[in-house]
């Protein structure tokens, strides 16, 4: 007998959202470990909120949904609260009970700057690798290292004169033409009136320039895992000065090695490094004469850290493309640097289930 067409609405529903998700699903081992990086940093959320007043949306529930954003591609936080109010995995995830009312959408704008002072993007990746068992899979004697161009929100028109008048427009409305053909363009002239911190940077030769942040990631070698992210203005030398920057953040000065490409092979980084005991595997830059000579290249273990460090693109591939930051969607060194960080962290989350069960 064929049922009917109709439309079954309870006034009551007993049913949880722990009770839809299935036992098997992806995301349930990786909130096991969200949960438990979170706890440890409860007293640094306790220190970024007064200790009286009305009770704020607890942090913890929004950075699980910003995880969410990650592991899903929602594009805006907008979206992102469509989908929390019908999307009972969302719900689960974060922690919203199926009657919970849904945050307005400006709740980020809200509370970003109280965990951007916080620097909590930096300090819940420290506290999901701090967990034993996924301390145990890294490694802290081989590291790799690179950069990436991050396009920021701002386009080629904002980037004007400095303190003066913009060149003429033509055309109505606000999003004007206008003709740069023959305008000689620098960063120490121009800056974007959108976001004064993006650079008018190209990758190489024959590229176009755009205006962009740099993002950069420091990875292990045993699982290729990310131990650190930072982002700065994009320049030739950023991508050198962020790797010692994130080299003197690591923990002890054991031997070690790094592996990086040869935009890395300059003598005052080679240098730098040798200083924190790290013996620099960089790729050779053969058009000019190289700081890394054959007492480094002869050892076996160069060539795998050159085979290995490539490794590192698999985490920018992924940041840019599901993480959605080939464009990021936030203005300021600050905030997209923030971001950066976060995504880096969900990336790891998105591999560790399977690395721990493997363990």
């Amino acid at each position: 007998m064929r049922g009917g067409d109709v439309r079954t609405e309870s006034l009551f529903s007993y049913v949880s959202c722990e009770s839809r998700v299935p036992k098997d699903h992806p995301l349930r081992p990786i909130r096991a470990i969200v949960d438990a990086a979170l706890a440890a940093l409860s007293p640094e959320f306790e220190q970024l909120y007064a200790p009286i007043g009305r009770p704020s949306i607890p942090p913890e529930k929004l950075l699980r949904a910003l995880l969410l954003q990650a592991f899903y591609s929602v594009r805006s936080e907008r979206q992102l609260m469509e989908q929390l109010d019908y999307n009972l995995l969302f719900r689960w995830f974060t922690g919203l009970a199926m009657d919970a009312p849904i945050w307005d959408v400006t709740v980020y704008t809200k509370n970003r700057e109280r965990l951007l002072e916080g620097e909590v993007a930096a300090k819940f990746m420290a506290a999901v690798l701090g967990q034993p068992r996924i301390k145990a899979l890294l490694s802290d004697e081989h590291f790799s290292v690179d950069g990436t161009l991050i396009e920021a929100w701002a386009s080629m028109k904002s980037f004007k004169p400095k303190g003066g008048d913009a060149p003429p427009t033509s055309g109505g409305g606000r999003n004007r033409e206008r003709d740069f053909h023959g305008e000689q363009r620098r960063n120490d002239s121009h800056a974007s009136t959108t976001d004064p911190d993006a650079r008018l940077y190209r990758k190489g030769r024959g590229k176009e320039a755009r205006l962009c942040h740099m993002g950069h990631l420091l990875m292990e070698n045993g699982h290729g895992l990310i131990v650190d992210a930072m982002l700065t203005p994009a320049s030739g030398t950023a991508e050198r000065d962020a790797a010692v920057a994130m080299l003197s953040r690591q923990p002890g000065r054991h031997r070690a090695t790094l592996g990086a490409d040869k935009a890395y092979d300059a003598a005052g980084f080679v240098a730098a490094v040798r200083g924190f005991n790290v013996t620099p595997h960089v790729a050779q830059n053969t058009s000019r004469r190289s700081a890394i000579d054959g007492r480094t290249t002869r050892y076996p273990g160069y060539a795998v850290s050159q085979r290995v460090r490539k490794r590192i693109e698999e985490a920018f591939g992924w940041i840019k493309t599901t993480g959605i930051l080939r464009k990021t969607r936030h203005r300021g060194t600050a905030r997209v640097g923030w971001m950066f960080t976060l995504t880096a962290t969900a990336c790891n989350l998105i591999r560790l289930p399977k690395l721990l069960e493997e363990a």
